[in-house]
């Protein structure tokens, strides 16, 4: 049996007095184990991470974004395999494995534009031969903790920005499926960065209550659910760290009855059921203005969910692939019945799917529920799972009400041909990030990601410039130097730049 260790100081740490089994999704089967660090092994990664502190601080930017040009090329190199890794640990279809990959790639190159993004501001002459400048210095080692759904991508949405700023980096990735994260680190370091640079422990919450209380790490990333969110965001408040922690959604799509309803099914399809609704960006729940227009959209999904073919993720050809666990699958079974019970209308139930030569994976077919009310269990939680539920309301200002009283605020969108219509609603939803004839709107590598309401803890998003914002601290020099060998007389006043 295959043990998937530690990567610190460069090397493979072992630690395995404690493991747990890593599940084949698709067949229910174990596939390896992984080691639970302890408190110690932790430890050992944040020295690590602090001896290579100086020196990489020092390292020029360009320095750093020539070893991210390499890493870029090393993972295009590496794509077939890593993505392999993902499928088989989390299950998700190989396609769209592919594109999460893509997606964090697309941040490392935007990481590769460190000497653009560390510049500072410069001003001349802020005073009589006084100039005045800022810069910003990297934090010093800092951490991310990332969720099963995204093994890829959501690590690269954190340590290349946090790496080029200058700060080392210790990422803790899901237990469920650790193995990409381990591939990630190889590939780093035959990039050329230095031991200690980055540094990955496999673990439990014993792992993350280490790194959330070690003084030595000033900054903490996360991405999961709320009520680990929020858990985070408190332990490391206390403990004086920088902590951004993003947590859950519900993400509603309104569907206007002037919609191009074709385009708009086949868009929910993806985005209600793509990576089995494993997804914070999934929409869970369609919003469709006026029964005339929610009649025809439920009928069409009806349709489009008789074809989804649903099947292990080494088959390109499945739309969909299993739930990561036999738990999350019985957890998401148990809200189709809920739904049931509450008396929503079961459009589609993919409670009972059996795949064929796959009857212990924990594959559950696409479920569709009609006239769900906002007191509904399938409405108020986020079930991350291939459950779509419709809610009818009268008119746009009622969908609009209905998003913005939600306790989560990750992402929405419109579907609309009319122009003033989704200006109205992209200026006034309270929701962090907004489409409009698109239903995942995720903001490309140099926008930055993050939701409002409880689905964000922290004020500032991932990625993109916030990045540099959040693993650096701004530093302000002001600087004269008095000419002449003139000696000045003491000022009492404060001072001024007249």
């Amino acid at each position: 049996m295959t043990t998937v260790g530690h990567f610190i100081n460069g090397e493979h740490i072992a630690d395995t007095a404690r493991c747990q089994d890593v599940f084949n999704p698709a067949t229910g089967g174990i596939s390896k184990q992984v080691a639970l660090a302890s408190k110690a092994t932790v430890q050992q990664a944040i020295d690590a991470a602090q001896a290579a502190y100086p020196a990489w601080r020092n390292t020029p930017p360009l320095k750093r974004a020539s070893i991210m040009f390499k890493y870029k090329e090393l993972l295009e190199a590496n794509a077939e395999k890593i993505v392999a890794a993902i499928t088989e640990e989390h299950g998700k279809v190989l396609n769209d494995a592919h594109g999460e990959f893509i997606r964090g790639v697309e941040v490392v190159e935007y990481a590769c534009g460190a000497p653009e993004l560390l510049k500072g501001e410069h001003s001349k002459n802020v005073g009589p031969a006084i100039d005045s400048w800022s810069e910003f210095q990297p934090l010093g080692v800092v951490a991310g903790i990332t969720p099963f759904n995204f093994p890829a991508m959501v690590p690269m949405w954190m340590f290349p920005m946090a790496i080029v700023c200058g700060n080392t980096f210790i990422l803790k990735p899901s237990e469920r499926d650790p193995s990409c994260a381990i591939l990630l680190a190889e590939l780093l370091k035959e990039a050329g960065l230095p031991d200690g640079v980055f540094n990955v422990v496999n673990g439990d919450k014993e792992a993350v209550d280490s790194l959330l209380e070690a003084p030595e790490v000033h900054a903490v990333s996360f991405v999961g659910s709320t009520p680990i969110a929020e858990y985070i965001y408190n332990k490391g408040n206390s403990a004086g760290k920088r902590v951004q922690a993003l947590g859950g959604a519900k993400n509603h799509a309104i569907v206007m009855p002037d919609a191009d309803l074709d385009n708009a099914v086949n868009a929910l399809m993806g985005a209600a059921y793509g990576s089995c609704g494993e997804r914070c960006m999934a929409i869970s729940v369609a919003v469709a203005v006026g029964n005339d227009t929610a009649d025809t959209l439920v009928a069409k999904l009806k349709e489009q969910l008789e074809t989804l073919k649903v099947g292990p993720g080494t088959d390109n050809s499945n739309d969909m692939g299993p739930l990561i666990t036999k738990q999350h699958f019985e957890k998401v079974k148990g809200y189709v019945d809920a739904g049931e019970a509450a008396g929503a209308t079961l459009v589609a139930d993919g409670r009972g799917l059996v795949v064929e030569g796959h009857e212990n994976g924990y594959f559950l077919g696409g479920t569709l529920f009609d006239h769900v009310s906002t007191d509904m269990s399938i409405y108020t939680d986020e079930i991350f799972g291939p459950v779509l539920c419709v809610v009818r309301v009268e008119n746009m200002q009622e969908a609009m009400d209905l998003i913005d009283a939600h306790e989560f605020g990750n992402g929405t969108c419109i579907f609309t041909r009319d122009g003033e219509a989704a200006r109205y609603f992209t200026d006034n939803i309270k929701v962090g990030m907004v489409g409009v004839n698109v239903p995942l709107p995720v903001p490309v590598a140099c926008h930055s990601f993050g939701g409002w309401k409880r689905s964000l803890f922290g004020d500032l998003h991932a990625y993109g410039p916030d990045a540099v914002r959040f693993y650096t601290k701004r530093k302000t020099v002001t600087q004269r130097w008095p000419s002449g060998g003139v000696r000045e007389t003491a000022q009492f006043s404060f001072p001024s730049n007249q």
